[in-house]
């Protein structure tokens, strides 16, 4: 099955289960609003690709991990937008959550696909309790503390902060999560993955970096100049277009290289190289030149 069939019916799947006549039905319909129509579904794409290349044969729970780090992905972003962080007005170019249904239930919305994300694991690995634990432990700590997105957002209510440790936490840390997942689902160990994910992250980092700078907001469908704004990190402020656009291609570089042994790893490498010459967009590519 396609890749992105694959993401979109397991997201699909794990939503609907969330889901009942019985239920508050403002609360679902932003959980619904938040996931879907799709974004570029990067994290969910690296946790198949990374268990495709290690054989994938548990294919539910491939899925599931999948969907699992999507649904963290979206929760952040429902809760990175309200008032109390960026207070963006769009995402993926439409209102975002909290304008859309209000800061409750953006609030409420973003917590329960968090609490979902868990259940859609437990859901899937009961026939492997043996890669359910490993699952679970690796897709929270990217997620928790000290390392995971919620360490990173906190890392913005700091006096100061080392770009670096910022962005791997911020944005590192989930796409280290996906490649760890995917590699568990499949069987393989955790620990030699979490350097592709990290590498791959702070590029995609970088990348959002740059468009913060120069993209169009209809572009990239929600609202630039926000690291500004916020005063927070931007590694093309501190490095200049050129600076970041150069460190952009050595990180996308080295990710690839960083892929360990397994059999799909020349497949692997082809798709990060790939990635790399189109992750900023044709738009930001020419205002940045």
């Amino acid at each position: 099955m396609d890749v992105t069939l694959r993401i979109e019916r397991a997201l699909e799947n794990a939503i609907s289960a969330g889901e009942s006549p019985s239920a508050p039905s403002g609360l679902a319909a932003a959980m619904r609003y938040a996931v879907f129509p799709a974004g570029h579904r990067i994290r969910p794409r690296i946790a198949l690709g990374v268990a495709a290349a290690c054989r994938d044969d548990t294919p539910a729970l491939s899925d599931a991990a999948a969907a699992a780090i999507e649904l963290l992905h979206c929760a952040s972003l429902v809760h990175d937008d309200l008032p109390a962080f960026d207070g963006a007005s769009t995402r993926r170019g439409k209102p975002s959550v909290h304008r859309a249904f209000g800061e409750p239930l953006a609030v409420l919305a973003g917590d329960a696909l968090i609490v979902l994300a868990f259940e859609t694991l437990a859901r899937a690995g009961g026939d492997r309790p043996d890669r359910l634990a490993p699952l679970i432990l690796a897709v929270g700590r990217a997620v928790g503390v000290p390392y995971g997105i919620c360490a990173g957002q906190a890392w913005e209510c700091e006096s100061s902060v080392d770009l670096s440790a910022y962005q791997r936490a911020k944005t590192g840390a989930l796409f280290a999560g996906a490649a760890a997942a995917g590699a568990i689902a499949a069987g393989y160990t955790p620990s030699q993955w979490r350097l592709f994910g990290e590498r791959l992250g702070e590029a995609y980092q970088v990348a959002d970096d740059i468009c913060d700078l120069v993209a169009d907001p209809e572009d990239i469908g929600k609202p630039v100049g926000q690291d500004a704004i916020n005063a927070r990190p931007n590694a093309a402020r501190t490095l200049g277009i050129e600076g970041a656009k150069k460190w952009l291609a050595e990180l996308m570089s080295a990710a690839a290289e960083t892929i360990p042994p397994c059999p799909g790893r020349d497949a692997l490498q082809a798709m990060v190289r790939a990635e790399g010459r189109k992750i900023l967009p044709k738009s930001v590519v020419e205002r940045a030149a």
